[in-house]
């Protein structure tokens, strides 16, 4: 099919994988007049969570905050280390992101980088977000926690939060919704889920959405290999209920 260019393309978590990013990047065929975009959680887990940082801070593509990025600042917070926090985040994948940066440890301009990520990108009719919004609250009373962390509440809402804007979101891990197999990404009301779960032995897919051209891009670290599909074919249209009852509730 022919593509309308240039394109606005949102890429859900990398959790380290930095080979497999660059893969898919390959195979889409980036122009310089590509809109990026990546919705948080680059660190932990995987392998070169260092490398992925990098890229993306040198490369000034824009990123919101992902819980995992916020835990690591937790751990962290004011130049002291938490202890309780540190355990959380070394639990949750931070030891892998330590073992990427070396004996060296973490670069403050990497910290800084980290520390000033947004919430949230309004970008006219798309909003990304890591994790979704309070649908029982209004959008300045709300911030990292439930932008970073939130799951049921976000996913089980009736209507869509935005009148106008579709929200577009990873965090919560696709196949985690009952009827939705590794890969596939999801559809709520008024948002979408693009969080296929690269680091999971279930799935190894990254997924990046083409806004412009209704297209899902996907590389699978396990299998190596790419793969290229219309929306329709890729999305899974959830009911609030069911998309309420996830068969994970894993905070992390």
């Amino acid at each position: 099919m022919s593509q309308t260019n240039p394109r606005r393309i949102v890429i859900g978590d990398i959790h380290g994988h930095y080979e497999g990013l660059q893969h898919l990047l390959e195979a889409i065929a980036l122009s310089t007049d590509d809109e990026i975009y990546f919705l948080g959680d680059l660190i932990d887990r995987g392998p070169d969570s260092a490398q992925v940082v990098k890229f993306v801070r040198e490369n000034q593509y824009p990123c919101v905050m992902g819980n995992h990025e916020q835990m690591l600042l937790a751990a962290i917070s004011g130049g002291e280390i938490s202890e309780q926090d540190l355990q959380l985040w070394l639990y949750s994948g931070g030891d892998a992101t330590l073992e990427s940066y070396g004996t060296g440890g973490i670069p403050p301009e990497d910290i800084e980088w980290i520390a000033n990520l947004p919430g949230y990108l309004d970008l006219g009719n798309v909003w990304l977000v890591h994790a979704g919004v309070n649908p029982k609250l209004t959008l300045v009373e709300q911030g990292f926690d439930e932008f970073c962390w939130i799951r049921e509440a976000f996913h089980s809402s009736t209507k869509p939060y935005f009148k106008d804007k579709l929200i577009v979101t990873g965090h919560t891990i696709t196949f985690t919704f009952p009827g939705v197999s590794a890969g596939q990404i999801v559809q709520g009301k008024g948002w979408l889920g693009i969080e296929t779960g690269v680091y999971h032995h279930k799935s190894g897919w990254l997924t990046a959405l083409d806004m412009t051209n209704a297209l899902v891009y996907q590389y699978n670290i396990h299998r190596r290999r790419f793969r290229q599909l219309d929306f329709d074919r890729a999305a899974i249209l959830l009911k609030p209920e069911v998309a309420g009852d996830r068969r994970s509730r894993s905070r992390r």
